[in-house]
Order: C-alpha cells, then sequence, then structure tokens
C-alpha cells in the first residue's frame, strides 16, 4: 500500500513538472513569459555540434552510396548489420564481367585473337574487382565506421544532455515566473510571504541544477573539437585508400593495354579466314620491331625470339617500363636496367623467367627489349 501511494506521488510529481514546462515553454514561444538565454560561447558548442552532425550524416550516406551504388545491396548490408549478422558474400560488377569475358574468351577459343584478348581483359577485370572490394573494407573500418560510431554514440549523448539542459532551463524559469507572480502578490496580502519564501527556495535549487547541466553540456561539447581532429585522420585514411585503388587500378589497365598493343596487326580469325586487324601499339619499341635503341643496340627479331623462346640459352634484355610483381613468382622490373632472361618449358608464351643477381621470377615479354 505504501509502495502503491509512492508510486502515485511520483506520478503526480511527474506530471506536474510536464505541465509546468509546457506552459512555460507555450508561454515562451507566445511571448508571454520570460527565457533564460544561454551563453554565447555555450550556443556557438551547441551550434558547432549540430552542424557537425548534419554534414557527417551526409558525407557518410553518400560515401556509403559511392562504394555501393546499389540501393538494394545497401538495404541488405544494413539490415545484416542490425541483426549482427555477416553479410554473405557477393560478386561486385568488375569481378562479374571479368568472368564473363574469360568464359567467352575461353569458349571463343584462347588460341584466337578476340578469345585470348577477352581473356586478358577478364582476368584484369578481376583484379580491379578485388581491388574494389579492399577499398569498400578499408573505407568502411577507417572512415565510415569512426563516423557513424560519432552520429549513433557521441553525438546521441550530446542530444540527450542538450535535451536535459532544456528541461532545466525550463524548470529556472517556471521557477523565476513563479517567484515573480509571489511577490507581486506579496505587496497586497502579507499570506503570501510563505509563498515568496518556497519560491525563493526552489528557483535557488533550480538554478543550481541549470548551471550544473550547463557545465555537463559545455564540457561535452568542447570534445566537437577533438571530434573533428580524429574525423580528420579518418578522412586521410580514405583518400588514401581511395589513392591506392586507383593508383592499382591504373596499373592494371597499363598492363592490359601493353599486353593488347603487343599482339600482331594479322590474325587467323574464328572462321579459319584471314583477316586484318589493326592493332595500336602501346610502344613503338616493342620486341618484333626492328629499331635502334638509345644504346645502340639492336633489338631482336621474331625468328629470334621464337629461338629463345623454344631454346635453353639465356639472353640480355633492357626493360622498357617500370613493372610491379604481381605475387612472388614475378620479378618486379625498372625502366632502363638490363636483366638476364631465359624460357622455361611450360611457360605460358607470354612470359620469361628474369634473373638479376640473386633475384628471379618471370617478367612479361612485352616489358622487354631484348639485345643482340
Amino acid at each position: 500500500m505504501n509502495m502503491m501511494d509512492f508510486n502515485v506521488k511520483k506520478f503526480a510529481a511527474d506530471a506536474g513538472t510536464f505541465l509546468s514546462r509546457a506552459v512555460q515553454f507555450t508561454e515562451e514561444k507566445l511571448g508571454q513569459a520570460e527565457k533564460t538565454e544561454l551563453d554565447a560561447h555555450l550556443e556557438n558548442l551547441l551550434s558547432k555540434a549540430e552542424c557537425t552532425k548534419i554534414w557527417t550524416e551526409k558525407i557518410m550516406k553518400q560515401t556509403e552510396v559511392l562504394l555501393q551504388p546499389n540501393p538494394n545491396a545497401r538495404i541488405e548490408e544494413f539490415v545484416y548489420e542490425k541483426l549482427d549478422r555477416k553479410a554473405p558474400s557477393r560478386v561486385n560488377n568488375p569481378e562479374l564481367l571479368g568472368q564473363y569475358m574469360i568464359d567467352a574468351g575461353t569458349e571463343f577459343g584462347p588460341g584466337t585473337a578476340y578469345g585470348n584478348a577477352l581473356i586478358k581483359c577478364g582476368e584484369t577485370q578481376k583484379r580491379i574487382g578485388t581491388a574494389d572490394r579492399e577499398l569498400i573494407q578499408t573505407a568502411a573500418l577507417n572512415f565510415l565506421t569512426p563516423l557513424r560510431n560519432f552520429i549513433e554514440g557521441d553525438y546521441k549523448t550530446i542530444a540527450k544532455e542538450r535535451k536535459l539542459l532544456q528541461n532545466k532551463r525550463l524548470d529556472l524559469d517556471a521557477a523565476k515566473t513563479r517567484l515573480k507572480k509571489a511577490k507581486a502578490a506579496e505587496t497586497r496580502a502579507s499570506i503570501w510571504a510563505e509563498e515568496v519564501t518556497k519560491s525563493e527556495q526552489e528557483l535557488r535549487i533550480t538554478q543550481s541544477e541549470f548551471d550544473r547541466q550547463a557545465e555537463i553540456t559545455r564540457l561535452l561539447l568542447e570534445g566537437i573539437s577533438s571530434t573533428h581532429a580524429h574525423h580528420l585522420r579518418c578522412l586521410n585514411d580514405f583518400v588514401e585508400a581511395q589513392m591506392t585503388y586507383y593508383a592499382q587500378c591504373y596499373q592494371y589497365m597499363l598492363d592490359l593495354q601493353k599486353q593488347l598493343g603487343s599482339f600482331p596487326s594479322s590474325y587467323q580469325s574464328n572462321n579459319n579466314q584471314t583477316s586484318v586487324v589493326p592493332v595500336p601499339s602501346a610502344s613503338s619499341n616493342v620486341i618484333g620491331s626492328s629499331a635502334m635503341t638509345s644504346s645502340g643496340l639492336v633489338m631482336t627479331s621474331p625468328s629470334n625470339l621464337i629461338d629463345l623462346k623454344e631454346g635453353s640459352g639465356s639472353r640480355k634484355a633492357r626493360v622498357l617500363y617500370d613493372y610491379d610483381a604481381a605475387n612472388s613468382s614475378e620479378l618486379s622490373l625498372l625502366a632502363d636496367e638490363v636483366i638476364t632472361v631465359f624460357s622455361v618449358v611450360g611457360m605460358d608464351s607470354d612470359w620469361l623467367m628474369g634473373e638479376r643477381g640473386n633475384q628471379k621470377g618471370r617478367v612479361p615479354i612485352t616489358y622487354l627489349e631484348l639485345l643482340n
């Protein structure tokens, strides 16, 4: 019974407080009550926090669109995230295109010009797809997650304390209004003296609670500057991830262009009829041409290249372009350096084995100029 009385009294007190705040808020809006203004510094901090929240949300959402243009996929990922489950891995667009190209090239015949080119393009598209997947993972971890943590964590705390500050301010102003009315009535009847004393005590309490809440809110809001500094570091990480991604894509496409440019200008078509297909060369100095190099050495002819592929000897070769090894089986190259190359039985026709000192690995033929 006592517990029930307590609950009823608490409910009545809460209802009274809520009604008092509602009346105060309404009268302020109608210009019938005075409003305690926050100090300029606190107002600036509140404005900065609100601005940070709005733009962080916009940047975060648009970054998600950039990384995943498919809205259905974004919704699916959001649902899995809320369910605290890992979203199933899906093939991205470059990987899917690459697989289609490889399958088509295989069916047309790897030995045909078009089939070979399709397979090479498909392998490059799949490498771009892998780079795209790595960009999404890195950006999500180093950029999107910190921004989302601010919106769903720090700013929610700020909003909660800001709301509490608003309530304390309404309580304070309501107490000021009651004290003002009590003092006005005191001049007409001495019976109001006790009400004035009670209102003054209430005002001191509400003023103290308001000042305390204003200080708590101010301390939280001053952390926005640290948030900006943290988001700046995250932004740098995002830019670096994009730079790595675009550099990888550029290198992949450059390699592909050089491979396609190395094809001879005449092929046997798929229906066994000879067709002449002019293909622009990636460089005028590719294997098979007859031109003097800057060092005065003459490049090898196609027959010499065939002899090298079919023989067991080694030759010197000058590197035409920089090349970054894709894996441990390949050898990275620097333009204009001279390395030793030789053929290995069973190796792909587009590759030779390169050797530089104690380093050894596969090197693409299109990057080399065999020397006499």
